[in-house]
């Protein structure tokens, strides 16, 4: 039965993840499995076509959020609809993965439904990478969804695929504003956060960014310089913690998840409490953020909003350039 409904071609380019998608949508399309009916166990899939349990519960995870599969717990998945229809084919291209990009993935996919499918690629910040995933993408998708990250001056390649069907997402380059976007104001949103906590960040003598560089957006630097030379307050730019030496009255903002971790770790070796005479405060919140070292204050934009509003843009063909909501997320560490 299995062969009927789940094919996986090892020589294809699309995802393990999407293949098995397609391949259990095609089953329901074709009556080979039908409202009610059990499908495929996790591990059936896995041990039969050589899978890791993670691709499978990956592909597992978008059905039931498309509101195709629902599951019961002890007993397996289940069918529950037979009326499948795609309004979207979508190509997302993220820079990687991480709990936040989860988020934002989730959202969209939830937002979606049955209105879109979606094919999600990942370039790490290799430009050949982007640049062959999007040359191999043309022509085989309704929409594209498109994050550049640090890779400037990607019109030319951008404008191989169809004007009207691309989405820049995350952050807004100047030779790419010819299209819809949704992006991340850094310098601003970091600003914004800091006046937000300005009540807060008036008892520390000196206020410390970590900022590798490389892959983060250096509007940042621009955000925080302009914040503490318009309140009086010294500061620091360092590219890593090396060689530090954490004072009292200190607040330290971090990107690095490593980093973070190491200043939990300092404060409690030195016995700073913290949130009093020593703060700490860390990009991109995510659910284990609010009980660490008994919440850890974040700066972060919206990402669930972000895959609901990318999905409204792309289903209902908005155009125009969008900033995502971001906010100061104020917890034990500040």
């Amino acid at each position: 039965m299995l062969k009927r409904i789940v094919y996986i071609d090892p020589k294809s380019s699309l995802p393990k993840y999407r293949q098995i998608v397609n391949s259990l949508l095609l089953a329901i399309e074709k009556k080979a499995l039908k409202k009610g009916d059990k499908v495929p166990s996790i591990n059936e899939i896995c041990s039969k076509l050589n899978l890791s349990r993670d691709t499978v519960m990956l592909a597992f995870s978008e059905l039931k959020a498309r509101g195709v599969l629902l599951s019961q717990p002890g007993k397996g998945y289940y069918v529950i609809t037979s009326e499948i229809t795609y309004e979207e084919n979508i190509f997302v291209l993220f820079d990687e993965l991480n709990s936040f990009k989860e988020d934002l993935y989730n959202s969209l996919i939830t937002s979606f439904k049955l209105k879109g499918v979606v094919d999600i690629y990942f370039h790490h910040f290799n430009f050949k990478v982007f640049k062959s995933l999007v040359t191999e993408s043309i022509g085989n998708y309704t929409s594209y969804v498109i994050m550049p990250a640090t890779f400037d001056n990607t019109s030319h390649l951008l404008s191989k695929l169809p004007k009207d069907k691309v989405y820049v997402l995350d952050r807004l380059k100047p030779d790419l504003r010819m299209y819809p976007a949704l992006y991340q104001d850094f310098e601003n949103d970091f600003y914004d956060a800091l006046n937000q906590g300005l009540f807060l960040l008036k008892k520390y003598r000196k206020l410390i960014f970590v900022h590798a560089g490389g892959k983060e957006p250096g509007e940042r630097v621009k955000g925080f310089e302009r914040f503490c030379i318009e309140n009086g307050f010294n500061h620091q730019v360092v590219k890593s913690l090396e060689g530090l030496k954490p004072e009292l009255y200190e607040a330290y903002f971090v990107i690095s998840d490593n980093d973070l971790v190491e200043m939990v770790k300092i404060a409690k070796e030195y016995k700073y409490k913290l949130g009093k005479k020593f703060g700490i405060v860390s990009f991109n919140d995510t659910v284990l953020k609010e009980v660490v070292a008994g919440g850890i204050t974040t700066i972060s934009s919206d990402f669930v909003e972000m895959g609901k509003t990318l999905a409204d843009m792309v289903l209902s063909r908005k155009a125009g350039h969008f900033r995502n909501p971001s906010k100061l997320i104020i917890r034990n560490s500040l």
